[in-house]
């Protein structure tokens, strides 16, 4: 009976690591064939013009410089908005008001937020900024992508804070210390590199979007530093070039998506390295 039993547990067993492993690959498989192609295609379109020169017309020669430079603008822009806001979000939810309502209601809103698809996010930042101004704006691309960032940059920070031991914040407290000063300077060093992590992915977070961006910055074919008109970004750009039926336009997109793959990549490497030496002290 002992004997049975133990082979057809063994039997289950041995299915599920099958089923698991057959999952496992196909996803793997999939994966690895994406970044291939990727790479393959993004290489080959992969030059120093990429980086020196303007989008071209069609059937022309160019570059990505113009999209690139407003990605990093309304990038940077979102990032300074949205990573104050987030922080102090957080700081009130872990310090202040750990165990108040008003924590558990800012907590579920922000949950909401975190989850709501990209482009609710740009039809919102439409319906508040662009509808009003009456134009497109990068000033609203950049708002659209700070809204992103918030969240993200909320839950890491309260996160982060809330690991720090009580006993430090008492230690500091026992001092006579006033509790500001223990944020700055107990609570924030214990979880700063925590918090950077979550700024770091917000930001990998926010590189990629394009429907938010559609709804707000748009595109622009030229060189624009001008926030309050349209202007190129990268993920716009790859996005139109993509769907163009001219060979060096696709070739572009490419080359764009490869950029902005391997950008994303380097900040979620460092991501994981400041969360493992935050581990390691």
């Amino acid at each position: 009976m002992m004997k049975s039993l133990y082979s057809a547990r063994k039997r289950r067993n041995a299915i599920a690591m099958a089923l698991a492993l057959a999952a496992t690959l196909f996803g793997v498989t999939w994966l690895v064939l994406i970044l291939g192609k990727l790479l393959w295609e993004g290489f080959s379109g992969l030059s120093s013009s990429v980086f020196t020169e303007m989008t071209p017309p069609p059937g022309s020669d160019g570059g990505l410089l113009n999209p690139i430079m407003g990605s990093l603008i309304m990038t940077g822009i979102a990032v300074a908005i949205g990573t104050p806001i987030g922080i102090f979000a957080g700081t009130y939810m872990a310090e202040y008001g750990r165990h108040d309502r008003l924590t558990s209601v800012i907590r579920f809103i922000n949950d909401i937020l975190l989850s709501a698809p990209s482009i609710v996010i740009g039809l919102f930042i439409y319906e508040i900024m662009v509808y009003p101004m009456g134009h497109f704006s990068g000033w609203a691309g950049a708002v659209a992508l700070a809204v992103m960032v918030i969240p993200v940059v909320v839950r890491t920070t309260e996160d982060m804070l809330n690991l720090v031991p009580n006993q430090m914040r008492e230690a500091a407290f026992a001092l006579g210390l006033p509790r500001a000063f223990v944020i700055r300077h107990v609570s924030y060093k214990a979880a700063r590199a925590g918090m950077i992590t979550g700024i770091l992915l917000a930001i990998a977070r926010i590189s990629g979007e394009t429907a938010p961006l559609l709804f707000t910055a748009l595109n622009n074919q030229f060189w624009n530093t001008n926030l309050n008109a349209p202007v190129s970004s990268l993920p716009i750009v790859i996005f139109q070039f993509a769907l163009s039926p001219y060979e060096n336009w696709q070739k572009l997109a490419w080359t764009g998506a490869l950029i902005i793959t391997m950008a994303v990549l380097a900040l979620s490497i460092g991501a994981r390295t400041l969360a493992a030496s935050r581990k390691q002290q």
